[in-house]
């Protein structure tokens, strides 16, 4: 695979003729978005640009040809700085974006955790929370009550479960997210940033569940700025750069390099 720059981490192919294929496969993806290259004041003016095809358009590329494997039994870790491409990468995993360009496969269910409180109702309890969102991932009633006590409590939010979810603060909504998203038993969980917020107990059992993860043959792709959990946690980790694939490989060589491409 030819990338950009010169720090760039070489390595064997994935996958051989006798070797289990990955479990994710992206070739060649791209994301690219039309922006109006003027400033807009409302909707009116819109329209009228629009309808006398006067609005011109500039192209911000996402993701650019980006290609790259995940394997079973491994946790990759996707790191670059902000407006990198990263959140993209994982939309575009877990089906919620459609790429503009190249092929996705994805073997197995996903569990994705993309933003903090997504797919949570404001107005609705924690409890009722937990049963929408497993409603959302496929699971009957009686299976969601089974499951009810180990989430919250894994979540240390039980004092509040029945309080409405705008009274929670993010870290709370958070922890929540990740324990009804890591108690399904996902063939593929996707993480964003979700070992940025909490306290250190929280830390500490998040990183335990994505190891249990790891070892029950589970893939699990991990976007996190914290480079110290990157390196601890991930076999491997793929570096972002303006939306293209700057690096692929040992967890401790591209960190290396990301240091110090930006003077860390």
């Amino acid at each position: 695979m030819s990338t950009e720059g010169s720090s760039v981490v070489t390595e064997r192919p994935l996958v051989t003729p006798q070797a289990e294929p990955p479990v994710v496969a992206l070739t060649g993806v791209s994301v690219v978005y039309r922006v109006p290259s003027e400033h807009i004041r409302n909707f009116k003016e819109f329209a009228i640009r629009w309808l006398k095809r006067k609005i011109a358009y500039d192209e911000f590329w996402a993701l650019r040809d980006v290609s790259l494997e995940v394997r079973r039994r491994e946790v990759l870790g996707i790191i670059g700085a902000n407006g990198a491409g990263k959140s993209t990468l994982l939309k575009v995993i877990a089906r919620v974006q459609q790429p503009t360009f190249g092929r996705v496969q994805v073997r197995g269910r996903v569990a994705p955790l993309l933003e903090l409180g997504a797919g949570f109702d404001p107005e609705l309890t924690g409890r009722e929370n937990v049963y929408f969102n497993g409603a959302l991932l496929g699971f009957r009633l009686t299976q969601v009550a089974e499951r009810f006590d180990r989430i919250v409590d894994f979540a240390g939010i039980r004092e509040f479960i029945d309080r409405p979810m705008r009274t929670y603060s993010s870290g709370m909504a958070v922890r929540l997210g990740f324990a009804i998203a890591t108690d399904t038993q996902p063939d593929i969980l996707i993480l964003d940033e979700v070992l940025a917020v909490g306290d250190a107990d929280f830390h500490k059992k998040s990183s335990e569940r994505i190891r249990e993860l790891r070892d029950k043959s589970e893939a699990v792709i991990l976007v996190s700025h914290n480079l110290v959990s990157i390196q601890e946690m991930c076999q491997r980790v793929a570096w972002l750069d303006h939306g293209r694939v700057r690096a692929i490989g040992p967890a401790d060589e591209v960190v290396a390099q990301y240091k110090k491409f930006v003077g860390a």
